[in-house]
């Protein structure tokens, strides 16, 4: 049934290089890796910066949280960029259980720890650090060229949007981790919900630390299938939020079904990592069905790998039964859009069960 509703969608060619040779080998993935990026960055999200040579960070608040069983500082990270400095501030959280605590890198709508959509004891609880972005430190969530935005050069069709740049500072956040003997940089997870969910794949597709990466009812120009998908089209998205993506990808409203690409394609760029994605019963605006959709077909870039991609039976999803056993891990939980405490406890039995 599965195959069939696959075929359906009429989907692009995911292991076909772009001179038609068929991907078969971990080598052959490589070389197609770079074309996927290549392919979503000048179509949708635009062309990501060099990272900068250094990312320093300096901890301006600092103190004991959770009955002292965590540590919990404001740290303001720092990096040049083209035309002069850039800063913006994080949470961290660090349990003090854990010599190495594995870290959530927490892309983020509100800068609140502990928050509604952050349940931050219960993941200290659990052996988890914290690093929490608030995605508008960083550039406004408007066509508004502040922030980062301000501080690259950008070209109209190709410069990156604003998803791209809050992905960037997500891996800026990585750099900064990698500097601290109280966490464990090599198990590190990229996680947001919504547009920030898109953000997550965005950033953990191009930067291969992550060993984990959370995309939670990510939906349109998300994990969501765009081809025959309900509820938000790239139509509505690309005209109501163009500042999101590059000025290219006006040109596929309303042609889904020309696109040279689709989100399986950005789904497949974590292989063989670990991936987890999210969906939410009610939640029609994302299309739970398309989600999971793209994840069966994205599993391809993982079997290249020997690695099974969502280890799924031939049929949809049951709400509330996640699939944890495949290189692809998918959950739909009972409820509407929103990162919840359900969602947490999922990913936090993923991370524990394989160790990323």
């Amino acid at each position: 049934m599965l195959k069939e509703k696959i075929a359906a969608r009429g989907l692009p060619a995911l292991m076909r290089m772009n001179d038609g040779r068929a991907v078969k080998t971990p080598d052959d993935w490589r070389a197609r890796r770079k074309e996927l990026i290549e392919l979503l960055s000048r179509e949708e999200y635009g062309f990501t910066p060099a990272a900068p040579d250094k990312v320093s960070g300096d901890i301006e608040t600092s103190a004991d949280a959770f009955a002292g069983k965590a540590v919990q500082q404001t740290v303001r990270l720092s990096f040049d960029t083209p035309k002069g400095p850039f800063s913006f501030p994080i949470t961290l959280v660090v349990p003090k259980a854990v010599k190495k605590a594995p870290v959530f890198v927490c892309v983020a709508f509100r800068p609140n720890v502990p928050d509604t959509g952050l349940p931050a004891e219960e993941i200290v609880d659990h052996g988890f650090a914290i690093a929490n972005i608030f995605y508008k430190d960083v550039t406004d969530d408007s066509a508004v060229p502040d922030g980062l935005a301000a501080l690259y050069p950008r070209d109209e069709k190709t410069g990156w949007g604003k998803i791209g740049m809050w992905a960037f500072a997500s891996s800026r956040v990585l750099d900064y981790l990698e500097t601290r003997e109280d966490i464990d940089h090599t198990r590190a997870a990229v996680i947001g919900h919504s547009r920030l969910g898109k953000t997550a794949l965005w950033c953990g597709a191009q930067d291969e630390r992550f060993s984990l990466v959370i995309s939670n009812d990510s939906g349109c120009s998300g994990a969501a299938i765009s081809r025959g998908k309900v509820g938000e089209s790239v139509d509505r998205i690309a005209h109501v939020f163009p500042f999101w993506f590059c000025g290219n990808y006006q040109a596929w409203r309303g042609r889904d079904e020309e696109a040279p690409f689709d989100p399986p394609m950005l789904l497949a760029l974590v292989a063989p990592r670990k991936l987890y994605v999210c969906s939410a019963e009610e939640d029609s605006w994302a299309d739970p069905e398309s989600e999971f959709l793209g994840c069966v077909a994205a599993s391809e870039a993982w079997t290249i790998h020997r690695v099974p991609g969502l280890i799924t039976p031939d049929e949809l999803p049951r709400v509330g039964e996640p699939l944890m056993d495949g290189g692809i891990c998918y959950h739909v939980r009972a409820g509407s859009h929103f990162l919840s405490r359900t969602d947490w406890l999922y990913h936090m039995a993923c991370r524990e069960r394989f160790g990323v």
